[in-house]
C-alpha cells in the first residue's frame, strides 16, 4: 500500500530519533521524503548516538519510498530557504512539512551539570537560545518558505513536533516555554491559513523509544508503555490521509489518540497504552 505515492514531504532533524521514524513511515506510505540534519557521518555526529541523514535516506528507500538527504543547519535561515528552493526546483510541490529539528537534543546528552535541570536564575541567559533557536524559530522559518509552496497549490499539511512540556512544567523554564510557543504557533498559523487548504497541527508523542531514551534508560518497567519513532510517523501519515484534515487544523494532537482514531499500530503490532506513558493537553 502506497497511499502517499506522488506526495512530497520534508522532515527536519531526521538523522535519528522521532524525525527518522517519521521519515521511514512516510517512505513506507510511498512518499518522496526530503530529510535534513547536520550529521552526515558517524565521525561528525552532533550527539554521541548512531544515525546520519544518509543512513535514514537509505532506509526510506528500503521501505519503498524515495529518501533524499540534505545537510542543513536549521540555525541558518539561508540554508533552510535553500532546502525548500531545491524541493521546489526538483519536485514543484511540497505536500507535507514536519518541523522536528531541535538543538536542545544536544544539551540533553550532556551531564546534569550542563544546565538542563538547573533553575533559570542559575543558568546563563544564552541557555534560552539552545531551546528556542532550533526548535521554535527554525519551525517558523521552515514554515514561512514551505507554506508558500502549499498555498500556491491549494493544500498541504504542516506538523510541528512538540511535547507535553507545552502544557505544564518539565525539566526547565526555557524548554517548557519553547514547547508552549510551538503549540501556539500551530494555532495562530492555522488561523491565518484557514481559507487556504493548508492545515497546521502540533503533535505530542508519548514516551518514545528513541536512541537517546533507550541508551539512558535503566528502568525497563516503562518500556511496554513506550511508542516507537515509526509510530509517531504513522500518526503523520494518518493525518496526511485524513479527508477531514482541516477540521483538526490548529489543534494539539496526541499520537496515541490518532492511533486509536485511524487504526494504525506500532511496529511490533500492538497499540501503545492510551493511559500510561502519554499526556494530553488540558481543555
Amino acid at each position: 500500500m502506497t497511499p502517499l505515492a506522488g506526495k512530497v514531504a520534508l522532515v527536519t532533524g531526521a538523522s535519528r530519533g522521532i524525525g527518522k521514524g517519521i521519515a521511514l513511515a512516510l517512505g513506507a506510505a510511498g512518499a518522496t521524503v526530503y530529510l535534513t540534519g547536520r550529521t552526515e557521518s558517524a565521525a561528525e555526529a552532533t550527539v554521541p548516538l548512531p544515525g546520519t541523514i544518509h543512513e535514514t535516506a537509505a532506509l526510506v528507500h528500503e521501505t519503498g519510498g524515495q529518501g533524499i538527504a540534505l545537510r542543513c543547519d536549521h540555525a541558518d535561515d539561508r540554508q533552510v530557504q535553500q532546502v525548500v528552493e531545491r524541493i521546489a526546483a526538483e519536485q514543484g510541490r511540497l505536500d507535507i512539512l514536519v518541523n522536528n529539528a531541535w538543538s536542545g537534543y544536544q544539551r540533553k546528552q550532556q551531564s546534569r551539570t550542563s544546565g538542563f535541570h538547573t533553575p533559570f536564575w542559575k543558568s546563563p541567559p544564552e541557555f534560552w537560545d539552545t531551546m528556542h533557536t532550533v526548535g521554535v524559530r527554525s519551525h517558523y522559518v521552515a514554515s514561512v518558505y514551505g507554506t508558500r509552496l502549499m498555498v500556491a497549490q491549494g493544500h498541504g499539511l504542516i506538523v510541528h513536533v512538540s511535547a507535553p512540556a507545552g502544557g505544564g512544567y518539565s525539566e526547565n523554564v526555557a524548554y517548557g516555554v519553547s514547547k508552549a510557543a510551538v503549540d501556539r504557533m500551530a494555532a495562530d498559523m492555522a488561523h491565518e491559513l484557514q481559507e487556504t487548504g493548508v492545515a497546521v497541527v502540533s503533535l505530542w508523542p508519548g514516551i518514545v523509544a528513541t536512541e537517546m531514551i533507550m541508551a539512558r534508560r535503566k528502568d525497563q518497567r516503562l518500556q511496554p508503555y513506550m511508542e516507537s519513532p515509526v509510530y509517531v510517523g504513522r500518526a503523520v501519515v494518518g493525518l496526511a490521509l485524513d479527508a477531514d484534515l482541516m477540521a483538526k487544523s490548529g489543534q494539539i494532537l496526541v499520537t496515541r489518540d490518532l492511533g486509536a482514531e485511524y487504526g494504525f499500530q506500532d511496529v511490533n503490532g500492538h497499540q501503545p497504552s492510551l493511559e500510561k506513558g502519554v499526556w494530553r493537553p488540558a481543555h
